[in-house]
């Protein structure tokens, strides 16, 4: 079961590439995905390979339940019946101490993941008989919060919280914790998640029921990536803090209860031991491309003679677009006809797509700089620039630096996540992040030196075949896959053999 959230199959990105080369070209496993989304999608963005056997959504910010949408097995007079049984004695003998646990766990610094562990157990046990919305809209929920958190907030000497921050965090539990509802999950093998966050909670729930082995993908480090967006939020202090510490507590279970931990870089492994990850655990498989695909080609003759340069990137906070709009402003000094054409969903985050638009006309940039929207067939867009860029503030081991220089098109990159692991000082110019007119100035120097310019293609491509090719990235995880099994039935067994014994 690979669980995703808002991803594979119904979003692009990284790691959707990824989630779609693998379960196209794995050859010892089937898959269901789980995807957990913010709205209820129609239509998978993916044309769905036989591997795939099923697919199940849960939508978290809808207005309505996730029952209300689609149905996952459940017979419907169970779920009438978890509404009937949810009654306000039940909630308050049964569901309270397990919840006034779980805040206790969130904001104690000890970091007792056992005891969390066993808090998310017993909550899996409680809604397999009783009803979320029923539970969790219960006067004494709202008030059994109030007062934990208040009193946290009065010891530690913090800001005090308003009425509406109060209700916007119980609104996140309550958003965050959705998939504890959806207790019906496939019994499977193993669940494998792509991010130490939320998504860990339908793994655990296979595997209280099912004995279903939790394995990890770390891409961009979920809890690093998550502090970054919410340091640079405007949130209050208490949503702030409720959200750091709750997040950290989830990764924490994650690295816990991973059975494998597998990275797309050796950048992750410091943030994952920081947070707990037993060392034993850790696994890089690095990502890989088709290389016949992703390979040389004539740029288009209409930008022969158009210092161009092209970015795969969806338009977000992440990619840091916005220092990319500043790198060609800068690079339009030495450079006036060069062509920023950037290729991605510029729809994904309406407001941050406004700010670079405004950036760009700011900058009288409209001639040079591009948002030309999303493209199906990748393996083009490389081809199209003389060198490719990429801005990010965060990543963890970028397909489009791989397919970039695939294409035998150097890259402009930030050194951020796995960036340096894949692109040598052969290959490219790494940079400082945020830093526009360092970012410029490797531009300006790739765009005029053509020998230098060729040089790197050739090496870059070079590269790509002997290191990250889909056969070795497939290879490894086919690999992963039956030593994660292995070892879920060997333990069942001594346990089997245990139980016989005694």
């Amino acid at each position: 079961m690979l669980i995703t959230e808002g991803t594979y199959p119904f979003n692009g990105g990284g790691v959707s590439t990824w989630s779609h080369i693998l379960c196209n070209q794995v050859s010892n496993a089937n898959y269901t995905l789980y995807s957990i989304n913010a709205g209820f999608e129609l239509e998978p963005r993916y044309e769905l390979g036989e591997n795939i056997k099923k697919v199940l959504q849960v939508p978290l910010w809808t207005p309505d339940e996730p029952h209300d949408y689609t149905s996952y097995g459940d017979e419907y007079y169970k779920t009438v019946g978890r509404k009937e049984f949810t009654t306000s004695k039940i909630i308050a003998e049964k569901f309270i101490p397990i919840f006034e646990r779980l805040l206790h766990l969130v904001y104690n610094d000890e970091k007792n993941v056992e005891a969390l562990d066993d808090v998310f157990y017993r909550l899996w046990l409680y809604f397999e008989d009783f009803d979320y919305k029923e539970t969790m809209r219960e006067k004494i929920v709202w008030d059994t919060y109030v007062k934990i958190v208040s009193d946290y907030i009065e010891r530690k000497h913090n800001p005090t919280a308003s009425i509406l921050d109060l209700t916007v965090g119980l609104r996140w539990l309550y958003r965050f914790l959705i998939p504890l509802a959806i207790v019906d999950v496939p019994k499977v093998d193993i669940a494998h998640l792509t991010l130490s966050g939320f998504p860990l909670i339908p793994a655990l729930i296979a595997h209280y029921k099912h004995g279903t082995a939790i394995m990890l993908t770390e891409h961009g480090v979920f809890i690093r990536e998550r502090l970054l967006a919410i340091n640079n939020s405007e949130y209050p202090f208490f949503l702030k803090d409720l959200l750091i510490r709750f997040s950290e507590a989830v990764a924490r279970l994650t690295y816990y209860k991973a059975a494998s931990i597998i990275s797309v870089n050796e950048f992750n492994k410091k943030w994952e031991k920081s947070y707990g990850a037993s060392p034993d655990k850790l696994q890089i498989i690095y990502n890989g491309i088709d290389h016949k695909l992703f390979k040389p080609r004539e740029k288009p003759e209409h930008l022969k003679n158009i210092p161009t340069v092209v970015a795969a990137a969806r338009i977000f906070e992440l990619k840091d677009v916005l220092t990319m709009i500043k790198s060609c402003a800068v690079v339009k000094k030495e450079i006036p006809n060069v062509q920023y054409l950037i290729y991605g969903d510029d729809k994904a985050v309406p407001e941050y797509t406004a700010e670079c638009l405004d950036l760009i006309k700011e900058l009288s940039l409209e001639e040079n700089f591009k948002l030309m929207g999303p493209r199906p067939n990748p393996h083009l867009i490389f081809p199209e620039g003389d060198i490719s860029i990429l801005t990010s503030i965060s990543e963890g081991f970028p397909y489009t630096v791989l397919e970039s220089m695939g294409c035998g098109v150097p890259v402009v990159a930030t050194d951020v996540g796995g960036v340096k692991e894949a692109l040598d000082e052969f290959s490219g110019i790494s940079c400082k992040p945020k830093d526009a007119e360092q970012i410029g100035k490797a531009v300006i120097k790739l765009l005029k030196d053509d020998d230098l310019r060729k040089k790197m293609g050739e090496h870059a491509r070079k590269r790509v075949v002997e290191n990250f090719t889909l056969a070795n990235f497939i290879g490894d995880y086919e690999d992963a896959y039956e030593r994660v099994n292995s070892q879920k039935n060997k333990l069942k067994a001594m346990q089997q053999t245990k139980v016989s014994y005694e």
